[in-house]
């Protein structure tokens, strides 16, 4: 187990912490720089940079991505992996071993299928897509650390009792940390947290609705941010842009960071890249 690897599990064993969200170099050390322990990539904050839409990248895009932002960070950075690129464990298992050979620290692996009429994958296969991860892992001796996701409450499907189901068998199969993106209640969360104890859940916040104190009372060991981040850049930026355009005036620029502060986000480092 490599030591990038080795710290972000140590940072799953106790407390809660935050590992927010870049889509590319200069968010990654930016976060890096204000002092985040470690960090996740973002299908849609990464897919807004090429002017795709979220899930509309190619797995050669992603492991390239995850490549350069492992390299770009001294933190550990997690992979949000999609669905693995792939239906069959087989090919799963491929594609997770391509990804350990990134520099990445973690990676996810999804339980839907994108088709909207059976929007999760049948439960045999949704583990045996699991198990073959951990395979992948394991047969690489990175010590990647695998999070498996069930996406009920985000694709039409929010069945607390069918969620806690298929994460905690993702367990048994080997997963290190649950996760079901989408849960909004305090209740909620603790049921999945006391289900798969003593597994960490990583919970991800888009919105103002909880604090990191809140979900550490939870139970919670890890909390993420999704492509909220790059929400709130691109907000930022179309606002002022909209107003040049449908006003001719510049007031959306009055309240931007300078270049010297954002500079001094992205380190020394930056002088020899």
């Amino acid at each position: 187990m490599n030591d990038r690897c080795r710290t972000f599990h140590t940072l799953h064993q106790s407390g809660c912490f935050v590992s927010p969200n870049p889509w590319d170099v200069g968010s990654a050390r930016a976060l890096a720089g204000l002092g985040f322990k470690a960090l996740a990539t973002t299908s849609s904050g990464f897919a807004s940079t090429l002017g795709r839409a979220d899930h509309r990248v190619t797995l050669h895009d992603v492991l390239a991505h995850c490549r350069l932002l492992a390299e770009s960070v001294d933190v550990p950075v997690s992979a949000d992996f999609e669905g693995g690129f792939a239906t069959e464990p087989q090919a799963i298992a491929a594609h997770v071993g391509a990804a350990t050979g990134t520099g990445i620290a973690g990676l996810s692996i999804e339980d839907s299928t994108g088709d909207s009429s059976e929007p999760l994958f049948a439960f045999p296969l949704a583990v045996e897509r699991i198990r073959a991860a951990r395979q992948a892992i394991d047969q690489s001796e990175t010590g990647v650390f695998l999070v498996a996701r069930s996406e009920g409450f985000i694709v039409g499907r929010p069945d607390l009792r069918e969620t806690i189901r298929r994460l905690t068998a993702y367990a048994d199969a080997g997963a290190d940390c649950l996760f079901a993106p989408g849960l909004r209640t305090m209740a909620d969360i603790e049921a999945v947290v006391k289900a798969v104890a003593p597994r960490p859940v990583n919970v991800v916040v888009g919105s103002g609705w909880t604090t990191v104190d809140a979900l550490a009372a939870a139970g919670v060991r890890r909390i993420s941010v999704g492509g909220s981040l790059t929400r709130a850049a691109w907000s930022g930026f179309l606002r002022a842009a909209r107003e040049i355009q449908e006003q001719g005036t510049f007031g959306g620029l009055d309240h931007s960071v300078s270049f010297d502060e954002i500079g001094r986000l992205f380190g020394p480092r930056s002088a020899n890249t």
